[in-house]
């Protein structure tokens, strides 16, 4: 059986010439399953582009990267595409919502992309807000909201496609002691149904929250 995520020896060079150094030195990495893994380090030891190279948002220089099975590399942008909209959700720090878009039309936007008719998507939506504990708050506007909520908002967006990976962000980054201790709740409950998450984060207390910790120091897994 296919892993949900898996990389071999990863390795991506910014700059030219003399300038030329390495920000991810040779990343392999495996995640199960109902994996919920955590990624620390320091800031600048390559975890967010690590995060970019994985979510298909950016390519390596050189190495593999694998969604479901399906290699990457070299991939066209068109397939690419297919893959981050069908296995792949994202949770950020500062939640990415669309302003001018209501809640539940920014859980819808996922399915949308994939095709389904509106009337199908919004369904979807209302369960999924309902799983979050924002059932009642389908017309209202992001800028209505808390933090919590807004981060909320987005894990259902994350998730309405059924994903088979989660990439989050320091989703709790933004949030107080109490209100990310909830979307933990809620990212761990996806782990228990068998999406594998892949979550970055500066945080001790987010990271007991997960199956398994990976540290990462000036572009490598220690």
């Amino acid at each position: 059986m296919s892993l949900p995520l898996e990389t071999h020896n990863v390795i991506k060079m910014f700059g030219a010439g003399e300038a030329e150094r390495a920000v991810l030195r040779g990343i392999s990495l495996r995640v199960q399953p109902g994996e919920f893994v955590a990624l620390m380090g320091p800031s600048g030891c390559g975890k967010s582009t690590l995060l970019n190279i994985v979510g298909l948002a950016d390519r390596p220089s050189s190495g593999e990267v694998f969604i479901g099975g399906a290699p990457t590399f070299g991939a066209s942008d068109a397939s690419l595409q297919l893959l981050r909209r069908q296995k792949l959700g994202y949770v950020f720090q500062h939640f990415n919502l669309l302003s001018t878009l209501s809640v539940r039309e920014n859980v819808m936007v996922p399915l949308i992309l994939n095709g389904s008719d509106v009337d199908s998507a919004a369904g979807r939506a209302e369960e999924v807000l309902a799983k979050v504990g924002l059932g009642k708050r389908g017309d209202a506007m992001p800028y209505t909201l808390s933090g919590g909520e807004m981060q909320r908002v987005a894990i259902a967006r994350a998730v309405i496609h059924k994903p088979l990976v989660i990439l989050a962000d320091e989703p709790t980054g933004s949030l107080d002691s109490r209100t990310g201790a909830q979307v933990l709740e809620l990212l761990r409950e996806q782990s228990e149904l068998g999406v594998a998450i892949l979550m970055a984060t500066h945080s001790d207390a987010a990271s007991k929250s997960c199956s398994r910790v990976l540290h990462m120091r000036d572009g490598v897994l220690e």
